[in-house]
């Protein structure tokens, strides 16, 4: 048993020297965030620590050397922690997400708005404007048009509360 100790202490501590923990991996590795919707761009390859995002798979928090992937924005808020530590908040309708392996990640949404610009009495005459069309819907594209005003209204709503 002491011959194999001897043999791979050397080994180990390689190992312990290499490893990282998260707070170093944070100073070292730098997330380049772009977001934009049609309307306006928000950040333009900008350092970010980090972004949550509504998708069709589950809400998600994305940080720096996160694995790349592929996913669609569900209506709802995206929330990006900047790297001075102030927490800014974007209404999303619909849209894409693509984070890389070189740590950037990319935004696109159809519609997007700061959550602070957004009025909930608005946002609650939306959500019934929407409930009338999709109960007066007759046609299967209707049906479907209407419930998919319904879900982003419904998403509006939550998210001026």
């Amino acid at each position: 048993m002491a011959t194999i100790s001897r043999t791979l202490r050397p080994f180990l501590r390689s190992v312990r020297s290499h490893v990282r923990n998260y707070a170093e991996a944070l100073r070292d590795d730098q997330m380049k965030f772009t977001f934009a919707g049609a309307n306006q761009v928000f950040y333009d390859t900008k350092p970010v620590r980090q972004v949550d995002v509504p998708s069709f798979s589950g809400a998600f928090g994305i940080l720096p050397k996160h694995v790349p992937t592929l996913a669609v924005l569900k209506p709802g808020v995206v929330t990006v922690y900047e790297e001075d530590g102030t927490v800014k908040k974007v209404f999303v309708s619909s849209g894409s997400i693509t984070i890389n392996d070189d740590s950037s990640v990319q935004i696109l949404a159809e519609e997007a708005h700061p959550v602070e610009n957004l009025d909930n009495g608005a946002a609650k005459e939306i959500l019934s404007k929407a409930q009338q069309e999709l109960s007066a819907a007759s046609s299967d594209k209707d049906k479907a048009a209407a419930a998919i005003a319904v879900e982003v209204a419904e998403a509006l709503v939550s998210a001026t509360q």
